[in-house]
């Protein structure tokens, strides 16, 4: 498959108008507006498995990481080099990026982690366009937790971003911990992560 292209020059005015546009649309209750290849896209409310997980990811993380970080769940994060937009399921990221407005929106170069967790609607997006897109914004860590994965339900860290991919990732299947390096330090299991047939009888 052929890397997306890298647009470093795109219009600045042409995205702010998008980001104008995204701040002023008229969101139902639990969508979310992402910019992605320069067009505004809604993405509907994650499900309750989609929950489930990003509480208890958020659950390890609020625990662990400094005090001067902070754990948010759908908060933009802009990538620079692309100008894409995108509203990760859990993110940390200092506290002081998210209350100062001269940061707006949320560099994605400031965050430690993202965390996307893939629904089928989306999971070409989450296992390549932003996978491509957060090693991009040398975000250092993105865990992709994948309930549909063809392989089995997973989770799999990425590291160290350089030149638009990450140099290193580890995979484990859900049932087993997954171990998020400083300064979070701490691991994630996801025994109670639910599966692809999680409510059938």
């Amino acid at each position: 498959m052929a890397e997306p292209e890298l647009v470093s020059d795109r219009d600045d005015a042409q995205f702010e108008l998008l980001l104008r546009t995204r701040r002023e649309l008229d969101v139902p209750d639990g969508w979310r507006a992402e910019i992605i290849d320069g067009d505004i896209r809604l993405m509907a409310p994650p499900s309750d498995p989609h929950n489930l997980i990003a509480n208890r990811i958020h659950k390890v993380l609020a625990r662990h990481v400094p005090d001067e970080w902070g754990v948010y769940q759908t908060l933009g994060v802009h990538i620079g080099k692309i100008d894409d937009l995108y509203v990760p399921d859990v993110v940390v990221i200092p506290d002081a990026v998210v209350s100062d407005p001269e940061k707006s929106p949320n560099p994605a170069e400031e965050a430690l982690l993202v965390v996307e967790i893939v629904s089928r609607g989306n999971a070409g997006s989450d296992r390549k366009k932003k996978l491509w897109g957060y090693a991009h914004g040398n975000v250092p860590l993105y865990l992709l937790v994948d309930r549909w994965s063809a392989g089995g339900p997973s989770v799999t860290l990425y590291e160290q971003p350089e030149g638009g991919f990450y140099r290193k990732h580890s995979t484990v299947p859900f049932g087993e911990k997954v171990h998020l390096p400083e300064p979070i330090g701490s691991e994630v299991d996801t025994e109670r992560f639910p599966g692809p047939d999680w409510g059938r009888s």
